[in-house]
C-alpha cells in the first residue's frame, strides 16, 4: 500500500487546464473502447436531517491500460454542517494487474470533469461567437462550469445566481480576476432572456429555467438535478429545445430532466438528437442554425471519471 499514489485535492484544484482536460475527455468518448456498466445509485435514508444521501459507484475499465472506480456520497443538507454536498475518492487501478495505482480525492476530480463535459457539449451546441453566460447555482459547480465554458466560448459577461444572493455575491469576488465581467443578479428572468448560454447546476425539485424566457440561439446547460424527482428546466424548454445527453445510458434513466417529459409525452427517446459519444465521433452532429434553442443534460458517466483520473495522475507522475 506505500507504494500507491496519493493526489490530494489541492493537485487537482492548481493544475487543471480546462482546454486539455476537454480533449481528453473528447479523446475517451471519441474512442469508444472503455468498457462502463451502468453505475451503482443507491438512495438511504439520513433521518436527523429528513432528507435521503445517495451512494454512487461508477466503475470502468479500458481494457489492458487503465481502470478504476469512484466511490462517492451526495448529501444535499452538508451545507448545515458547512460541508460540500459531494464527498468520495476515486480508486484509480492498473487494469492489467489489478494493483492500485492511485486514490485522487474525487470531489474535485468530479466537478472538474463535469465542468469539462459541459464545456466539450458546448463546443457543438452553443454557437461559436457566444459572449454571455448566465449561471444558476452557487455551489462547487458553478465556478468551474464558469472557467470551463469560458475555455471554449468568448464570454464577454457571467451573470451568477443563488438562492442565496450572499453566496452568488460571494463567488463574484472570488471571480473577480477573471477576464470577463461577473454580476449578482436577483432574479433569474432578470438576465435568462439576455444571455447565449445558460448553465444550472442545481439540487431543485422544480424547473428554474423557464421555457417562456427563452430565447432563438441560447444553449441550456443542466447539470443538477440528478434524481428522478429533481428538475431544472420546466416542459416548455424541452418542448422549444433541441435535447442532447451525455449519455443514453444515464441521461435516460437518472434524472427527472428528461424521465419526466418522457413519461408525460412531452419527450419522445426518437427526439433526443445525440449523445456525446455520438458528437465526439462525428456520427451526429450539432447545433444546426444560429437561431435554434440547444440543451444539454448531463447526469455524469465513469468515462469521464476514469479519463479524468488518468489526465491528472500522469500530470502528477510527470512532476513528482
Amino acid at each position: 500500500m506505500e507504494n500507491i499514489t496519493q493526489i490530494p485535492a489541492s493537485f487537482i484544484e492548481q493544475n487543471t487546464n480546462f482546454p486539455n482536460l476537454i480533449n481528453a475527455l473528447r479523446e475517451a468518448f471519441m474512442d469508444q473502447d472503455t468498457l462502463v456498466p451502468m453505475r451503482h445509485h443507491h438512495d438511504f435514508p439520513n433521518p436527523e436531517v429528513k432528507e435521503d444521501s445517495t451512494l454512487l459507484l461508477m466503475p470502468a475499465w479500458k481494457p489492458g491500460k487503465q481502470a478504476g472506480v469512484k466511490i462517492a456520497t451526495v448529501s444535499p443538507k452538508n451545507g448545515q454542517f458547512n460541508l460540500p454536498a459531494i464527498q468520495g475518492t476515486y480508486i484509480y487501478l492498473d487494469a492489467l494487474k489489478g494493483g492500485i495505482l492511485g486514490l485522487l480525492e474525487a470531489k474535485s476530480l468530479t466537478v472538474k470533469r463535469t465542468a469539462a463535459a459541459s464545456a466539450l457539449a458546448s463546443q457543438y451546441l452553443s454557437r461559436e461567437d457566444s459572449s454571455s453566460l448566465l449561471m444558476i447555482g452557487t455551489g462547487a459547480l458553478a465556478p468551474n462550469l464558469i472557467m470551463a465554458h469560458a475555455s471554449v466560448r468568448p464570454l464577454k459577461t457571467v451573470y451568477i445566481w443563488g438562492r442565496d444572493y450572499t453566496k452568488a455575491k460571494n463567488l463574484c469576488e472570488e471571480l473577480k480576476n477573471a477576464p470577463f465581467q461577473v454580476q449578482p443578479i436577483e432574479a433569474i428572468e432578470d438576465k435568462i432572456m439576455d444571455v447565449d448560454i445558460i448553465s444550472s447546476a442545481t439540487l431543485s425539485k422544480t424547473p428554474l429555467v423557464l421555457g417562456k424566457y427563452l430565447r432563438p440561439g441560447q444553449h441550456v446547460d443542466l447539470v443538477g438535478a440528478y434524481k428522478k424527482d429533481m428538475r431544472e428546466a420546466d416542459d416548455e424548454t424541452v418542448k422549444k429545445a433541441a435535447v442532447y445527453v451525455d449519455t443514453y445510458q444515464g441521461g435516460l434513466k437518472e434524472s427527472g430532466d428528461i424521465l419526466i417529459p418522457l413519461k408525460s409525452g412531452v419527450l419522445k427517446e426518437t427526439d433526443i438528437h445525440a449523445d456525446l459519444f455520438e458528437l465526439a465521433s462525428q456520427k451526429k452532429t450539432g447545433r444546426t442554425s444560429e437561431s435554434e434553442i440547444t440543451m444539454f443534460k448531463s447526469v455524469g458517466h465513469a468515462l469521464e471519471d476514469l479519463a479524468a483520473a488518468t489526465y491528472y495522475y500522469n500530470m502528477f507522475k510527470e512532476n513528482f
